[in-house]
């Protein structure tokens, strides 16, 4: 197995554990698989995305915000950047940012969507989640314990 696909299957393996509540199975594979994404490096907009949602799930808020900030440095509307500074945010309990993000992904969110993104595609339905979120129509996650 080569070092993208391991990568990606410890990504789903970790996503499986938050879907089914497994918090110590979260805690256990998220650093083998946020390991598994450094390794890759230089990672593009779509593995930064991945690897900044397991710094989510595990609650590490400084590794999904370093990762939405290099998004952004690239494309300052990117949804995913946008979508994990929004939950870094969250997640440091910094309302502003938070709110900042939100408004942010609310004026990017048809123009970018309109791209065609590869990453859009694949992160589809977790884009749809991050507007119901933002627009409040659904709780923000809780911070892992």
């Amino acid at each position: 197995m080569g070092p993208q696909e391991r990568a990606d299957r410890l990504f789903q393996r970790v996503m499986t554990y938050v879907a089914e509540g497994k918090s110590d199975s979260v805690a256990f594979f998220s650093p083998m698989a946020i390991l598994s994404f450094e390794a890759l490096a230089p990672l593009d907009a779509h593995q930064r995305y991945d690897l900044g949602l397991l710094g989510v799930v595990s609650g590490d808020a400084r590794l999904a915000r370093a990762q939405a900030d290099t998004i952004l440095g690239g494309n300052t509307t990117h949804l995913l950047g946008l979508i994990l500074g929004m939950r870094a945010a969250g997640l440091q309990g910094d309302v502003a940012a938070r709110a900042d993000f939100v408004r942010r992904l609310s004026q990017a969110l048809v123009s970018e969507r309109a791209k065609g993104l590869p990453e859009y595609q694949d992160h589809s339905p977790d884009i749809d989640a991050a507007v119901r979120e933002a627009d409040g129509r659904t709780p923000v996650p809780e911070q892992p314990r």
